[in-house]
């Protein structure tokens, strides 16, 4: 077998450790002090290092222990050995450095209403040190941004090839839609429908949205329309409101409403959404590599939701 091969699976750091203190402080004495360790270990330990390298690495002498010509040769290799893993451990112990470490985070409106206080709780457990930037928008302007390199992460929906060319998709759950209302509104006095729950006022996404287009499939199969009374809105937080203080019904993605639907602050209506529901995943640049922390946000999108 090749004899470095040897050599560097058997050398251990307490023999560098041991090597640099001798020849640091010039007599086995001295360094065992420094190493607080007795001088027959610390002579054992040099005797081992020796015998690995297959050369006399010091002369000891009544002058103390005097490194020889290939001794100083190895204590600049071990120096440097020592140094990078002092770097290393730094690096890990306090990862702060002189530039913040800032993620741009893009996410669906709802995305980032249902799912995202959680992940940036559980995140920022992990890495305290971090900064988030999170951008809520629609999703083809998210994947716009993310090619254009405006987002490291985006958590938003499949679209068709030509705008998911240059993306990485991951899907993380199936999006249905729910028509949800405050527990006290009138309609659940009756036997709900469709068609009656139309008759109340509405909140609905604007055209050209999924959730629109799930909600106009849902009333083409029934042969409903929208109310007159309806407000059409991309925000969730006045469609939340208008649903819990008002008689309004609310058509949104589940993933918005999970919290207030798992606190009774929101009833769905016994209405079946139209088909599967609507892919959500985490979207990514192909080829991107991401820094330590930004993996570190994409496992913690993961494990909430796996």
């Amino acid at each position: 077998m090749d004899k470095n091969y040897l050599f560097n699976q058997r050398i251990r750091l307490r023999h560098l450790h041991t090597f640099v203190a001798v020849a640091q402080q010039g007599t086995l004495g001295r360094a065992a002090e420094t190493l607080s360790l007795s001088q027959p270990a610390l002579s054992k330990t040099l005797n081992e290092l020796e015998e690995l390298t297959g050369v006399r690495l010091f002369e000891r002498g009544r002058l103390g222990a005097q490194l020889t010509t290939i001794g100083e040769q190895f204590l600049t290799h071990a120096i440097k050995v020592l140094d990078a893993l002092n770097h290393a451990g730094q690096s890990f112990a306090n990862p702060v450095s002189d530039r913040p470490v800032v993620i741009r985070l893009g996410a669906l409106t709802t995305a980032a209403m249902g799912m995202l206080p959680q992940i940036l709780d559980r995140f920022h457990q992990q890495q305290p040190q971090a900064t988030v930037q999170v951008a809520t928008l629609h999703n083809n302007v998210l994947l716009a941004g993310l090619k254009a390199g405006e987002f490291d992460i985006g958590i938003g929906r499949m679209a068709d090839a030509d705008m998911m060319a240059g993306l990485s998709y991951e899907l993380l759950f199936l999006e249905s839609l729910r028509l949800v209302v405050r527990p006290e509104h009138p309609l659940l006095n009756d036997n709900v429908t469709l068609s009656r729950a139309l008759q109340w006022p509405v909140v609905i996404s604007p055209e050209g949205t999924a959730p629109r287009r799930i909600a106009q499939a849902m009333m083409d199969e029934q042969g409903c329309q929208l109310p007159a009374s309806c407000v059409e809105t991309s925000s969730t937080s006045l469609a939340r409101q208008l649903a819990l203080r008002y008689d309004y019904v609310w058509f949104v993605p589940s993933g918005a409403v999970k919290e207030d639907l798992s606190h009774s602050s929101l009833v769905a209506l016994p209405v079946a959404s139209h088909g599967p529901g609507e892919p959500v995943g985490i979207i990514t640049r192909s080829g991107n590599p991401l820094s330590l922390s930004a993996e570190i946000l994409l496992a913690t999108i993961r494990k909430c939701h796996s």
